[in-house]
């Protein structure tokens, strides 16, 4: 859904009457509950991008950076 349509749902659902409004959001919650998607862990990212770092000194880096903040 493109932004667009997006904004274009949410306006069409402010137009709503407050009973649609709160049918429809029981509708929704409903599918929420029932989307039974595995929870992720953060602990998936553990690595990733790794190889950007590599040959790079954290402490070179940081210090560099630290420069840079003063213009």
């Amino acid at each position: 859904m493109t932004a667009r349509e997006y904004h274009e749902l949410l306006s069409r659902v402010s137009q709503l009457p407050r009973h649609k409004k709160e049918e429809l959001m029981a509708v929704l919650a409903s599918q929420v509950r029932a989307d039974k998607s595995p929870r992720r862990s953060i602990m998936e990212l553990e690595g990733l991008g790794k190889e950007i770092w590599e040959g790079i000194d954290a402490q070179e880096y940081v210090d560099r950076e630290r420069d840079s903040w003063d213009g």
